[in-house]
C-alpha cells in the first residue's frame, strides 16, 4: 500500500492548524506590535472586543524595512466612517514611526461579521486559523476547526471573477510610475497565488501560507500554468511595479482561473 503524504499545516486529526504566535514575532517588530497594541487601546477603547496580527510578522519571517504590519480588529458593534478614519491614522503613525515596517495596514469588522453563519469559512476561518490574539478575548474560541475541503476553498476564493473587473479600474486609474504600480503588483500577485493554492488545496490537503510553497503545490497539478504562478510568488515577494504583469494578471490568468474554481469549487455565497 502506497505511504499517504503527510501535508503541512494540518494537525493529527486533518484540521488546518493555526499559524503564528506572539512568541515567533522578531526581536526587531516587537516594538512596533507592543505600540500597535498601546495605541489601539487608547484609540478604539471599549469599542474593541479583540485584536489580532496577522501575516509574515506573527510567523516570524518578516523582513526589516520589507514586511507591513497586517491588523484585524473586531469591534462591538459595526464599523464607522469614524472607526475606519481611527485605523488609518494608527496605521499612518506606525508606518512613520517604525522603518521596520513597510506600511500599516488595519482591518475593521463587527464581532457579529466575524460569527456569523455567513462568514463562518470566511472571515472566520482568517481569524481562527491565520491571525494571531493581540487583545480582548479570541473568537476563534466560537468557531469550528476547518478542514481544507472544498467548501473552505469556495467561500474564501471564489469570488475572483467579481473582483476582476475592480482591478482593471484601479490599473486604469493608477499612475504609470513604479511607485504607484508597485503595491498593486504586490497586492494582486498575492491574491492570484492564493487562490490558486486553494483551487488545489482540497487534492493537494493541507496548508501553507508561503507563497513559493503554494506555487509549487499548484503546479503538481497545473504544470502548463506553473510558471506563471512562480512568477507571480516571485513578485508577491518582491514586487516590481510592471504595468504589463497586471496587465496579464486581468485579462490571462486571472480569467482563467476564475473560470476553473467556477468549475472546481462553485462560486462564493453572495455577500449583500
Amino acid at each position: 500500500m502506497a505511504e499517504t503524504v503527510r501535508r503541512p499545516g494540518l494537525d493529527t486529526q486533518g484540521f488546518i492548524e493555526r499559524e503564528g504566535s506572539l512568541g515567533r514575532i522578531p526581536h526587531a517588530f516587537r516594538p512596533v506590535v507592543a505600540a500597535a497594541r498601546d495605541r489601539l487601546l487608547d484609540v478604539f477603547g471599549a469599542r474593541l472586543h479583540s485584536a489580532y496580527l496577522y501575516g509574515s510578522i506573527p510567523r516570524g519571517t518578516a523582513r526589516v524595512g520589507r514586511s507591513d504590519l497586517d491588523l484585524l480588529l473586531a469591534l462591538r458593534e459595526e464599523p464607522t466612517d469614524a472607526d475606519r478614519d481611527d485605523a488609518r491614522d494608527v496605521d499612518e503613525t506606525l508606518d512613520k514611526e517604525f522603518p521596520q515596517i513597510d506600511g500599516s495596514g488595519t482591518l475593521l469588522v463587527s464581532r457579529a461579521q466575524a460569527l456569523s453563519d455567513l462568514e463562518t469559512y470566511d472571515l472566520g476561518w482568517f481569524i481562527a486559523c491565520l491571525c494571531t490574539p493581540l487583545l480582548g478575548e479570541d473568537l476563534a474560541e466560537y468557531l469550528p476547526r476547518y478542514r481544507p475541503d472544498t467548501l473552505l476553498a469556495r467561500e474564501t476564493n471564489g469570488d475572483l471573477a467579481l473582483l476582476l473587473p475592480r482591478w482593471r479600474e484601479r490599473i486604469a486609474a493608477a499612475d504609470d510610475t513604479e511607485a504607484a504600480l508597485r503595491p498593486l503588483v504586490r497586492f494582486m500577485s498575492r491574491r492570484l497565488v492564493r487562490t490558486a493554492f486553494t483551487l488545489v488545496m482540497p487534492r493537494w490537503n493541507g496548508w501553507t501560507s508561503d507563497l513559493r510553497e503554494m506555487a509549487e503545490a499548484f503546479a503538481e497539478y497545473y504544470p502548463a500554468r506553473a510558471e506563471q504562478l512562480r512568477t507571480a510568488a516571485a513578485l508577491g515577494f518582491e514586487p516590481a511595479g510592471d504595468a504589463a504583469v497586471l496587465r496579464s494578471y486581468v485579462d490571462d490568468l486571472g480569467p482563467w482561473l476564475a473560470e476553473q474554481y467556477a468549475r472546481v469549487h462553485g462560486v462564493k455565497t453572495p455577500r449583500p
